[in-house]
């Protein structure tokens, strides 16, 4: 696996074992992707190298690409389920995002934006899509997988 992360410390969660990851899969009522899994198990969660997501249309950060800040991991005070006001189902409900499934980027909008794993069409224990989800709250769907939404990452520095 490719080192997705940045050697800062932001947004990384407390080192993972199986037991969290069964933990939240209860708490959330979801199977997560083993490949976010086996990412976060690498490093659990943090800043990522390539930070770009190229996409079809316009979002509200520009005209074919949105940035994320970082990948949620599990525990801790950024994880999915975080009770500190940054876990999945706080802001789900407090920036009203649709209730599909689980956030698990930051973005540098703080809320305007965000990346959620999308339970929708597979249900809660099959493989979720990701979608991007921009200030309409409309779902938008970017990748069918997370390995996939993490091998289209791009420096930003390529799109501009």
């Amino acid at each position: 696996m490719m080192d997705v992360f940045e050697e800062d410390d932001y947004y990384t969660g407390p080192p993972l074992d199986i037991d969290m990851v069964y933990r939240v899969e209860g708490d959330l009522g979801v199977r997560l992707p083993c490949s976010y899994i086996e990412t976060l198990l690498v490093r659990n969660g943090g800043t990522p190298r390539n930070r770009c997501y190229p996409t079809d249309f316009p979002t509200s950060w520009a005209d074919d690409h949105f940035e994320i800040s970082g990948i949620r991991g599990i525990g801790g005070s950024w994880g999915i389920d975080s009770s500190s006001g940054r876990g999945s189902s706080y802001l789900i409900s407090e920036w009203g995002y649709p209730e599909i499934g689980v956030v698990i980027c930051e973005t540098p909008s703080a809320g305007h934006d965000t990346v959620m794993l999308d339970y929708s069409e597979c249900g809660l224990q099959g493989e979720p899509a990701v979608v991007y989800v921009d200030e309409d709250r409309v779902p938008r769907r970017i990748a069918q997988s997370f390995g996939e939404f993490l091998a289209r990452l791009v420096p930003c520095g390529s799109l501009e």
